[in-house]
């Protein structure tokens, strides 16, 4: 059914498996425990973060499909994507696979815009089983959006440091796992925000403006939930939405988290927390599955939030574009 941005799936396409890895700075979250994987090092004995970060996609894609015991031969599509140029890592992780590829770029709410075309595609038929999978590395994604780290560049109190982890999620119509039954699809939003190492302010009004419609379209709200999660909005960002939220008569309460906010500790010197599209894939396939397998979540309003912004465009001064999408998973 289909409502303005939302669809609601007639056949609620399942997860039924996950994989999730971190980086050895994510060692350290409260939520470590969960990771299904953990590097001792940033470049996992390759020659580059850029191969490392498409090691760690080719790693959570292949565990995702064992762990479904299914062989690559039953994934009738990929749907990937990444934070580097032309999603390089991406592309050419899918060498490794033979199977129909959908290269997605969604910036950081890439997790959440892959579950939400792979459902829409097992829903409709079409396919059976796709893997949905993103990655970053910070080594990789900092000298891609800002500077090389070789130049020690100072970091503003508005900074958040870019996630090394990622995860898979198997969607399929049969198995075992939280169904994903509802998505919306967001707009582009642009709130004329120039910085680029002030993602939260910048992202929270697309997280705000897909939330507001998926609960009119829905006709549900906040408290419905058992747990809402965005992506990585960070500590200024997740401030941000709260009070944009109230302003438009929408509370959030004690059920609302922000993935970038909680995936570090205090004391690692993070600023505002987490970012890249690694976090809130990382956070999904491991803590947010795991609980709700256990029954201590059963429905969650997982939300992604993506900056669409690139050197090119930060160097000419033009303002940030982003979006959110949402997806609904329930037991």
């Amino acid at each position: 059914m289909k409502n303005n941005q939302t669809i609601i799936f007639k056949n609620k396409p399942k997860i039924i498996s996950s994989y999730s890895i971190a980086g050895p700075k994510e060692s350290y979250s409260v939520f470590a425990p969960f990771f299904d994987l953990v590097l001792k090092n940033d470049l996992w004995d390759c020659d580059s973060y850029e191969m490392a970060e498409r090691k760690m996609l080719e790693h959570v894609i292949f565990n995702a499909i064992e762990r479904a015991k299914r062989n690559p031969s039953d994934i009738d599509a990929l749907l990937c994507g990444d934070l580097l140029n032309q999603i390089i890592s991406s592309s050419f992780a899918a060498r490794k696979f033979d199977v129909t590829y959908i290269g997605l770029f969604g910036a950081c709410s890439t997790m959440a815009e892959s579950l939400a075309v792979g459902a829409c595609l097992v829903d409709g038929g079409y396919f059976q089983t796709v893997a949905c999978a993103t990655a970053s590395h910070f080594s990789s994604v900092e000298r891609q959006f800002r500077m090389p780290l070789e130049l020690g560049t100072q970091r503003p109190p508005t900074a958040q440091w870019t996630v090394t982890g990622g995860g898979c999620s198997i969607v399929g119509k049969d198995g075992d796992g939280p169904k994903i039954t509802t998505a919306t699809f967001g707009k582009v939003v642009d709130y004329d925000i120039t910085d680029a190492n002030n993602m939260g302010a910048a992202m929270a009004p697309s997280a705000m403006t897909t939330l507001i419609q998926h609960f009119k379209n829905t006709k549900t709200k906040p408290e419905d939930y058992d747990l809402i999660v965005t992506g990585d909005l960070g500590k200024l960002g997740a401030e941000i939405l709260i009070d944009l939220m109230e302003h438009k008569g929408y509370k959030l309460g004690q059920n609302y988290m922000d993935c970038g906010h909680c995936i570090y500790t205090n004391k690692q010197h993070t600023f505002m927390g987490g970012s890249g599209c690694g976090c809130s894939a990382l956070m999904l396939n491991s803590y947010i599955i795991k609980k709700m397998k256990q029954k201590i979540y059963n429905k969650i309003l997982f939300v992604a939030t993506g900056a669409l912004l690139s050197t090119t465009s930060s160097f000419q001064g033009e303002s940030i574009p982003c979006i959110a999408h949402a997806i609904v998973l329930e037991n």
